[in-house]
């Protein structure tokens, strides 16, 4: 629901809890009518919705620049002002992604695992969508539009409650979802935005088990924490991505620079970031000045160990906390370490089990790596920042859980349904 312009203006003196049991009811209705609609139906609307944003570009840049002032005025950090940030690029991206939604396959309906019982009756498996699924998110508001078509796609009825520093950008997002709905026919309450600021709203959220099937938080650790202890719905999460790179011994000393200097500064403030640098011992010497060095033509802080302040003079010691902290910003961890098991030791103890890599030409460790390095993603000779449902051909993706029911990693299509048995049968009776 995301409102008329006098509803929106005037949503301070409406009753919260009244008006979030109506959002909640009115999903409820439309993840019913969802089950009966064909996939060349919700395609239509993907691409409807594409050509709504594609023909408000402008207006929903300008939406944009409004959160982004504001933002700048309270003092928003620079993570979460990239990650509010609306720029040319990313609006394509949202229209690219849009349009690889609607090219996957619809996941719905698919039946699996069918098998004849000695009765003669078969029995599959059927995928369905969850039902209605609320998502509470901070700053960016691609998230809108990734969440909506994940969700449209599989089946699902979504409420989208965005951070208050991106409200005009996901309203102006909103009122293209709606369009493009409408323009296919289906209900405009497949997807809702909630239009207030009010926290109330994301309290309300959280206790209407009556309505939503699972909630999904995307955000810092408090937003997160919060989500975990406050909700009364199944919730996909993840607290925080303390995304590692070893440098093996085996490694190749170019591949290992362009991938460790890509997985930190590609982009400084998202959750698939590289934040802790492990470097083997045996080749510390050789190539921790030349990281160094690249490190900092881009800006970047190092914190490191006793041996690598020792070879990079300009790093400052790392403190306990250091490497288990998600910076979200130009600072980095390095370690030297004494082989793979140390380096599997460490991420075992620090890291978050969201994305961890190695580099290496050795098949022995790359295999023992991607077994024995328990993370939703594992990587070889790669960087964190492939860990993205976008680059993992899902065409967008709901998040990265780190959880491992009922789901794990990049969250797409197939990650928004489950599963129920269905049974075939010719008159059999037991």
């Amino acid at each position: 629901m995301t409102g008329s312009a006098e509803q929106r203006n005037n949503m301070q003196d409406m009753d919260i809890a009244g008006y979030m049991q109506g959002v909640g009811r009115a999903a409820r209705e439309a993840a019913a009518r969802l089950r009966a609609v064909a996939t060349a139906d919700k395609n239509a609307a993907l691409e409807s919705i594409a050509t709504r944003i594609a023909q408000r570009r402008e207006q929903i840049s300008a939406a944009n620049r409004e959160d982004m002032q504001a933002a700048r005025a309270n003092g928003l950090d620079s993570a979460l002002l990239d990650r509010l940030e609306l720029t040319p690029a990313r609006i394509d991206d949202m229209l690219t992604g849009l349009a690889q939604v609607a090219a996957l396959g619809d996941p719905v309906g698919a039946i699996s695992d069918l098998a004849v019982r000695p009765s003669g009756i078969q029995v599959g498996r059927m995928r369905v969508p969850l039902g209605v699924i609320g998502i509470i998110y901070e700053s960016r508001p691609n998230v809108t539009v990734d969440a909506a078509a994940l969700c449209l796609k599989a089946g699902n009825a979504a409420i989208l409650r965005g951070g208050s520093e991106a409200l005009h950008s996901n309203l102006a997002l909103a009122d293209c979802i709606a369009a493009g709905l409408a323009d296919a026919g289906l209900p405009e309450a497949t997807i809702q935005v909630v239009a207030t600021r009010d926290r109330a709203a994301v309290a309300a959220l959280l206790a209407m088990d009556e309505y939503l099937d699972v909630i999904v938080p995307r955000g810092g650790r408090g937003l997160i924490e919060r989500v975990i202890a406050d909700s009364r719905v199944p919730v996909i999460k993840h607290l925080d991505g303390v995304c590692h790179v070893y440098i093996d011994a085996h490694a190749d000393p170019a591949m290992a620079e362009a991938i460790a200097v890509n997985a930190k500064t590609q982009r400084y403030g998202t959750c698939n970031t590289m934040e802790t640098l492990l470097v083997d011992s045996t080749l510390a010497e050789e190539l921790l000045p030349v990281l160094a060095a690249r490190f900092a033509e881009k800006g970047v802080e190092l914190r490191g160990c006793e041996r690598t302040c020792a070879l990079v003079p300009t790093a400052r010691a790392a403190s306990e906390a250091d490497w288990s902290t998600e910076y979200l910003a130009p600072v980095l961890s390095v370690r030297c370490v004494d082989g793979l098991e140390a380096a599997m030791a460490h991420i075992a103890r620090y890291g978050s089990g969201h994305t961890d890599a190695i580099v290496t030409s050795h098949l022995g460790n790359a295999r023992r790596f991607l077994r024995e390095v328990d993370s939703s993603s594992v990587m070889v000779n790669a960087s964190t920042r492939f860990a993205d449902g976008f680059e993992y051909g899902l065409g967008a993706e709901i998040g990265i859980s780190t959880d491992r029911l009922h789901v794990r990693g990049p969250v797409g299509l197939e990650g928004l349904t489950t599963l129920k048995y269905v049974v075939l049968g010719d008159g059999q009776v037991r």
